[in-house]
């Protein structure tokens, strides 16, 4: 599409290089890429490896505006809010919808009024509980991210285990 800015130009605006939030950044935004993209070809999902690749990479853009100070954030706005706050970002920056509701709805197993519909969303989603942005930031099991997400109550583990379901 022409006009659409390229992943790495809006990571480059709003992730300055040399910063710590940089590096946790893109250590975590790789390590979904990686993630979503090797899930996409075992299942030989019918998705475009670069939109794939630039969903993934994006779908954490917000979390610069929010307060979370221990993976070097500095914004005011909760945590919780980085996914529409990275989709409303990325819509003033005219990237394509399908990036946004990703950014937006990549926490859906947790949230239950932002669920991820599309297979794009669906996939992040799932890949993107594999890995932290904090700790040892090492590949989580399975289990541990039910362990981890029954803390919510029954809806969110059942999101993730249909979304286990989906990809595994």
């Amino acid at each position: 599409m022409a006009g659409t800015p390229s992943f790495d130009t809006i990571i480059d605006k709003y992730y300055p290089a040399g910063t710590r939030l940089r590096d946790i950044y893109m250590q975590h935004a790789l390590q979904v890429t990686g993630e979503a993209l090797a899930t996409a070809r075992r299942k030989q999902l019918p998705l475009d490896e670069n939109e794939i690749r630039a969903a993934a990479m994006l779908h954490d853009i917000g979390i610069f505006m929010t307060d979370a100070p221990g993976i070097d954030c500095h914004g005011t706005a909760p945590y919780v809010d980085h996914g529409p706050l990275g989709a409303t970002l990325l819509r003033s920056e005219g990237a394509p919808e399908s990036w946004a509701r990703v950014a937006e709805r990549h926490t859906g197993s947790g949230i239950g009024t932002l669920v991820p519909e599309t297979l794009l969303e669906r996939l992040i989603c799932y890949a993107d509980k594999f890995y932290s942005k904090s700790g040892t930031m090492l590949r989580k099991s399975p289990d541990s991210i039910s362990r981890s997400l029954s803390r919510f109550g029954p809806e969110s583990l059942a999101r993730w285990q249909s979304l286990l379901h989906e990809f595994e």
